[in-house]
């Protein structure tokens, strides 16, 4: 068996495991201690008048989109007074921090250096203030002017033997401008080398919506929220990843809709909601949220829905057309009958016993969708990080179509996305996989013979690293190597490269695994004034509704040397195209209002664009399944119900399932605090939860100090040095946070179809801490 050579920090240092303090997890989130904890993070980073200015604009019509979450803003009625959550106030803290990394800090600090560091501790450095290079067998990066940068790019990327040999990624916080003349500059270069974030996250969403109602996006509005009788809440925890989501559900609970929540673990988050816009909630009040809270299995949900499908069929056979939407099913679906041959014959105690839930559990969620046709089902990673993740988003749509519950007011599919414009980077066709049409589309305005081959996608990406195919990596924005399954494997590839290029505001650990030269090009924040030629300019961005609305930056940015990431773009297009590109990048690199007008000719649903998205509030982009058509040519224009197969979850007497979370005090792979306080987790992040039972029985005690293993493919992973902490997790399910335990998700470990890493079921064993030398 082969081992990864270890990539982790040498952070883990069991001294500082000392400091962790463990309390009761909270039953309830937001209140006043949200409001306080954003606070101190503005105040820390910003001082008492740039960060709490900004809050005030944050998410507003005539102000700047959050650069963390995708949930949408209200059409009509934001507050004046706070229209951002607890985590939205932090991503403004560490975009709008006054420290900046100048010349002197590279100088003075080494790369190797800066690597022994947390997440944490590197994000908390300051904005990078200028362009910086790292050269072949240096050891710190240095200054380079913009000019040098983007000819040392260019000069790289026309010596390779191919377009192939180059890949370039994008991070969901990218503008919908920035997206579009990023992807017509890489296939103008001559690839479809186009990794986006989406492939970690959605992907399979996007695939399996595709295939069934002809579109890969969800169907329901906001507004839905609020005329609905039913929300089911399945692999999201809305508390921390989607905190603004709490007002809706309250708003929704208080017009008498009902909510179904289904997690491994209780979050506070979907239990109750101290709502500190309201005087309830500054007195302490909570409105509860779930009515009926189903703690399933790791990967349960589908056994779930199954059982509930089987149990909802029961009752149809007793009421005939009162149960199922047989309307709905005879008009607007194919399969019926195929799939009803196979649900006539479930097995409900064993389908119940497969998701870890009472029958009589299943029951009641029944009884509370039995005649309901007005339902909202809302999914995020728990759902789609799994090898049957396309699948088990099929069978919620199998019972969304059962129910006629798509294609009317207060109804629909809701995939909640994770980052601020994941859903626009793919509307703008960063896309490895780009449809015929689309490319059409760029020649008939362009000129230019964009490629067809498809192309890498980021886990394919990483194996082409791996492999030698690629020489140069460009990321706009993120972090790849923290967010990205196998971190051993994927460090390895990345020091193979020949060059690493990076997009970034902050500093973070992907600058520090580089291939043999290294750039960071720094640009502006969200929340930065972005002036162009004396113009203050907006940018867009789509929301995980759907919603195309403008954002506009008030802060005065921290350096005189930073570049919008649309003109970064554009004067790398013309270092390395020159004289052979047919695309006028002055005119885009100057204008975003020339960039829309350009998305206006080759995107559907954007005509008018730049009239449209300085309208209040924005616009709604086309989405026919909200309208209950579907677009599937391969069902002609119906939507087709769905056969899935419950996967074989078998393990060894000594393995346990174990899933990736997020803390309280992150958002994606950047690190706000060690203050998980709705879980009870104080100053640490290296813990694994654990059933009290699995603890007792493997003869572990709490506070142990553990490593944990993976052996898929017959290589070891290791995550070294966690502290077991008791939890209520069902029984062989385990969970750490994430990027710390991405160490053990294997690069070959994907979902059939969307090729997603399986972030949230990974087999392991459990074995005390050895010292590792």
């Amino acid at each position: 068996m082969s081992k990864e050579i270890d990539e982790q920090p040498a952070a883990q240092n069991p001294e500082k495991l000392v400091h962790l303090k463990v309390t009761k997890p909270e039953t309830w989130a937001a209140g006043i201690p949200a409001v306080a904890a954003a606070f101190a993070d503005i105040l820390e980073q910003t001082g008492a008048v740039r960060g709490p200015g900004a809050l005030f604009k944050m998410n507003q019509k005539d102000g700047f989109d959050c650069s963390s979450c995708a949930w949408p803003d209200p059409d009509d009625d934001r507050s004046p007074i706070a229209e951002y959550c607890e985590n939205g106030a932090k991503a403004l803290a560490e975009e709008a921090t006054t420290k900046k990394l100048t010349a002197d800090f590279f100088a003075q600090n080494s790369v190797a250096g800066l690597a022994l560091l947390s997440d944490m501790e590197i994000g908390k450095k300051g904005r990078i203030a200028q362009p910086v290079y790292l050269p072949k067998g240096g050891t710190h990066y240095q200054p380079i002017s913009w000019h040098d940068a983007f000819h040392k790019i260019g000069a790289k990327l026309n010596s390779l033997a191919s377009p192939n040999e180059a890949v370039f990624y994008t991070s969901g916080r990218t503008s919908n401008e920035a997206s579009f003349v990023y992807q017509l500059f890489v296939r103008e270069y001559g690839t479809n080398n186009m990794p986006d974030c989406s492939n970690m996250c959605h992907e399979s969403t996007s695939v399996a919506l595709a295939e069934c109602i002809g579109i890969g996006k969800g169907t329901v509005t906001l507004n839905d929220f609020y005329d609905t009788d039913v929300i089911i809440i399945m692999g999201q925890n809305p508390g921390t990843n989607h905190p603004r989501m709490l007002t809706a559900l309250e708003k929704a609970k208080k017009k008498g809709s009902k909510i179904i929540a289904i997690n491994p673990l209780h979050e506070a988050g979907l239990m109750a909601f101290k709502n500190p816009q309201s005087a309830k909630g500054i007195m302490g009040i909570s409105t509860q949220l779930a009515d009926l809270y189903l703690q399933v299995q790791i990967n349960g949900d589908m056994a779930l829905f199954k059982a509930i499908e089987k149990l909802l069929y029961d009752a149809e056979l007793q009421e005939p057309g009162k149960v199922f939407d047989q309307e709905f099913i005879n008009q607007k679906t194919v399969g019926y009958n195929e799939f009803i041959d196979k649900v006539k014959h479930f097995d409900v105690d064993a389908l119940c016993a497969a998701a870890g839930v009472p029958v009589a559990q299943a029951q009641q969620a029944a009884d509370m969708l039995k005649h309901k046709s007005r339902i909202i089902i809302c999914w995020a990673m728990g759902i789609t990080q799994h090898k049957n993740g396309v699948d088990t988003v099929k069978e919620i749509v199998n019972l969304t179509l059962l129910k006629g519950s798509i294609g009317k007011a207060g109804a629909g599919l809701c995939p909640v996305r994770g980052h601020s414009n994941v859903q626009g980077n793919r509307t703008m066709l960063i896309y490895d996989k780009p449809q015929k049409k689309q490319l059409e589309k760029i020649q008939e305005l362009y000129g230019f013979n964009p490629p067809q081959e498809h192309g890498f996608d980021v886990v394919d990406s990483i194996k082409a690293m791996n492999e030698g195919k690629l020489k140069v990596f460009f990321a706009m924005g993120g972090n790849f190597l923290s967010a990205t399954p196998d971190t051993n494997f994927t460090a390895a590839a990345m020091r193979k490269l020949e060059l690493s290029v990076h997009v970034s505001t902050k500093l973070n650990r992907s600058h520090l695994i580089h291939g043999e030269e290294a750039i960071i090009l720094p640009t502006l924040a969200r929340s930065d004034n972005d002036i162009v030629g004396g113009v203050e300019q907006f940018i867009s961005c789509e929301n995980s509704m759907g919603v195309v609305q403008m954002s506009k930056g008030i802060l005065e940015p921290v350096s005189t040397e930073l570049l919008n990431e649309t003109q970064i773009i554009c004067e790398l297009a013309k270092a390395t195209l020159a004289r052979r590109t047919v695309v006028d990048w002055d005119r885009l690199g100057n204008s975003y209002d020339a960039v829309r007008d350009d998305i206006g000719k080759v995107i559907p649903g954007f005509e008018n664009y730049n009239q449209r998205v300085r309208l209040p509030g924005g616009f709604y982009l086309p989405n026919a399944a909200r309208e209950g058509k579907f677009e599937t040519e391969a069902f002609k224009d119906k939507a087709p119900f769905t056969i899935t197969e419950i996967p074989d979850h078998s393990m060894a007497d000594d393995e346990y399932i174990l899933t990736t979370i997020r803390s309280h005090d992150q958002f994606n792979t950047t690190i706000y605090g060690l203050e998980d306080r709705y879980r009870g987790i104080h100053n640490e992040r290296r813990v694994i939860f654990m059933n009290p039972k699995d603890i007792a029985k493997a003869g572990f005690l709490q506070g142990d100090k553990v490593d944990i293993f993976n052996y898929y493919d017959g290589i070891e992973r290791v995550a070294r040095l966690f502290v077991i902490v008791p939890y209520d997790i069902p029984e062989r399910n385990t969970a750490v946070y994430y990027p710390e335990g991405n160490v053990l998700v294997p690069i070959n470990s994907v979902a059939i179809k969307s090729n997603c890493p399986t972030t949230k079921l990974i087999f392991v064993k459990i074995k005390k801490h050895q010292p590792h030398v």
